[in-house]
Formats: C-alpha cells, sequence, structure tokens
C-alpha cells in the first residue's frame, strides 16, 4: 500500500482496526483523544463494538468483560487516565486475558499539562496493578513505528495471553509523518477453547482472577512466571545505530531516542564516535545486549523526557562497566537535538579514565528552565 501523511494517534487507531480489533471502550483525555474520535465511527461502520464509558474505570472494565470471550479488545488513554485503570489490568492480568491498552503518555505528576512527556515508565513497566504479573511494553519512535507496533501488540497479546502496551508519548500521538497502513484483516469467526462463550454442549468455562487458597494462588503466579520467561526470550527488540565503534553510546527510547538520534549523526560529522541503542521492548528490557554494549564502549549517556525512570534499568543491565550520565527533560518538555549534542561534546572533551573500574559515575545535568 502507499504512504500516506498520518497523524500519530488516527494511524494507531486504524492499525488496530485493520489488526481486527472487534471492541473498544475507552474516556477522552487529551493527548490521545483523537483515538477514541476515530474509533467513534469507524467501528460502528464496520459493525463492531465501540462505546465511550463514564470514567476510565469503567472502560477498562468493559475492557475485562469483552476480553473474557475472546474478542480482540483494546482501550487508550493517557497518563493520570491509565492510572485509574491499574485496578482493572490487575484484574486482567490476574484473568490471564489478551489486551492491549494504548497510554499517549504526558506531563506530570497529579493532573499535569497536556503536553508531552515520558513519565509513564515506571507505572507501566515496573509498577501497574497489584501482584506478580508479565507485561509486554512496545515504545515507537514515530508514526510508523506506532503502526507496526500496534498491529504487533495484538497478536502478542494473544500469543501470551497478555497485557501489551504501546506506549508512547504526546509528540508521536499528534505529530503527522508519512506512514503506510497495514492491509486490514477478517475478524476472527472462531474464539480461543478458554473464552467464556455460553455453555451449551460442553463443560463450563470459568474465568476469574481469585484463588482463595494461597497454595493455588501460588500456582497461578508459577503460570505466568513461565510466560514472562517466554516473553523474555523471545520478546526482546530494539535498534541500533553506528555502534561497531562508538565509544559514547546514547541510550533513549521513544520521542527522546528519535531526538538522540539527530545528535548522534551530529555528533559523527564531528569526528566523535558516538552510537545509539534504542529499546523498543521497554518490557522485556534488552538487558543482555546492553551489558554487551557496556563492556565495548567508554561510556552510557542516558536521555529521557522525564527524570530518568529507564536509568535504573540501564544501571542495572550495564553491570558497573563505565560511567553513565544522564540529560533529561521533565514536566512535558522535549529536548532539541543540540541539547544531547552538547552532552556527548562534553563528554568526548573529558577523562573517561573512570570507565571499566567498576565505578558508576553519576552527573545530573538535567535542565532547570526558571522563566
Amino acid at each position: 500500500m502507499a504512504r500516506e501523511l498520518l497523524e500519530g494517534n488516527f494511524a494507531i487507531a486504524e492499525a488496530a482496526v485493520r489488526a481486527g480489533v472487534e471492541a473498544y471502550f475507552g474516556y477522552p483525555i487529551t493527548p490521545q483523544t483523537e483515538v477514541l474520535e476515530w474509533m467513534s465511527h469507524r467501528m460502528p461502520e464496520l459493525g463492531r463494538a465501540f462505546l465511550q464509558a463514564e470514567s476510565e474505570v469503567a472502560a477498562v472494565n468493559m475492557v475485562y468483560g469483552a476480553a473474557c470471550t475472546g474478542a480482540r479488545v483494546m482501550t487508550s488513554s493517557s497518563s493520570p487516565g491509565i492510572s485509574l485503570m491499574m485496578e482493572g489490568l490487575s484484574y486482567i492480568a490476574g484473568t490471564e486475558l489478551p489486551v492491549v491498552v494504548v497510554d499517549i503518555m504526558r506531563g506530570g505528576p497529579g493532573l499535569g499539562n497536556i503536553a508531552p512527556s515520558q513519565g509513564d515508565y515506571n507505572q507501566i513497566v515496573h509498577g501497574g496493578g497489584h501482584g506478580d504479573y508479565p507485561r509486554i511494553v512496545l515504545a515507537p519512535a514515530n508514526v510508523q513505528e506506532a503502526i507496526d507496533l500496534t498491529v504487533l501488540a495484538f497478536d502478542l497479546a494473544e500469543k501470551y495471553r497478555s497485557l501489551v502496551f504501546v506506549l508512547a508519548d504526546g509528540n508521536i500521538g499528534q505529530m503527522m509523518e508519512p506512514a503506510e497502513l497495514p492491509e486490514m484483516k477478517a475478524v476472527r469467526k472462531t474464539r480461543p477453547e478458554w473464552a467464556v462463550t455460553g455453555a451449551e454442549g460442553r463443560k463450563p468455562r470459568i474465568l476469574s482472577s481469585i484463588y482463595i487458597k494461597p497454595e493455588d494462588e501460588e500456582v497461578a503466579n508459577l503460570r505466568m512466571l513461565d510466560t514472562w520467561f517466554a516473553i523474555q526470550e523471545n520478546e526482546v527488540r530494539y535498534k541500533e545505530y553506528y555502534l561497531d565503534d562508538a565509544e559514547i553510546v546514547v541510550l533513549g527510547f521513544g520521542t527522546a531516542g528519535r531526538i538522540a538520534l539527530s545528535a548522534v549523526r551530529s555528533a559523527r560529522a564531528e569526528g566523535i564516535k558516538a552510537g545509539l541503542f534504542r529499546p523498543i521492548s521497554l518490557s522485556p528490557f534488552p538487558a543482555a545486549r546492553v551489558e554487551q554494549i557496556a563492556r565495548q564502549a567508554k561510556a552510557f549517556l542516558v536521555t529521557e523526557m522525564n527524570a530518568g525512570m529507564m536509568l535504573d534499568d540501564v544501571r542495572l543491565a550495564a553491570k558497573s562497566c563505565l560511567p553513565i550520565e544522564f540529560y533529561g527533560r521533565m514536566g512535558g518538555m522535549t529536548p532539541f537535538p543540540e541539547e544531547i549534542l552538547g552532552e556527548i561534546r562534553r563528554m568526548a572533551c573529558e577523562p573517561l579514565s573512570s570507565a571499566g573500574n567498576g565505578r558508576l559515575r553519576w552527573r545530573n545535568r538535567m535542565h532547570l528552565s526558571h522563566n
């Protein structure tokens, strides 16, 4: 199919439609409302289920019910709305249901603002609802990736009977770029063997997240842990740029990683041996590959649109092999390539004598604005 100019949110919604989503439940919140808006007319015209719920809490519980039938189902929201969904998401996880959730992040904490941020990293990757459960988190850096990862999210959700998050910020949701949409998939006529579809002619099926006996709860948790091990084994995704001889490696996801690539290219043009590692799967995190790179490079520069959330995962993966520094913007501010380039230049000019000696060098280079 030909590429066309698409806004990120509309592209995500249409990608879900073409991936065969059968039911969408949501509530409007900027900067993701266009996902709901697109679904509000596309789903009914295709004879599929759409409902704007009275709240995010209601929406996620509708998702829960629809997922129990084995339908392809999704919801979308933005940071504080996702927070309201967390109890329902934990029930979904505990029932081992496939569900896709799109989170278009905004500035926070609290009500915050409607500007782009990456402040949901801990909430989605490490936090979420109560209890132990696997979740896959995919982070696009452009509209085409947002399309592709949305389609992939449905397949992974069903493969592992797991929650899958597409985690993007308001920049990706609102920007327009040339991109190609996939072919339309037919909605499935059959349901998985575990789905609740009526018990006539067969034994009843019961889907629940409650296990009164601790022994039974542990069995369920171990089953979910086995699922997580399989996800870790098979679903790590990332992109690398200029790493063959890179001495300073920048690490960033989503928009921050995209902006960092421009800075790395400019640094290369100046003769600085810089490279970029951009995780696409934030969960499972590509820790093994980060460790390999840490043993080859001289220093890491982590850049994020938050106070350093992925930074903790990088530090753990690098195992104190080299100095690690951080540059971030918060509150809905997006860094410019020149800011990251300035950090690369500074690091290239400073001695890196602490590399490889087992010590972690921390320098908070957070840009502070006092306007």
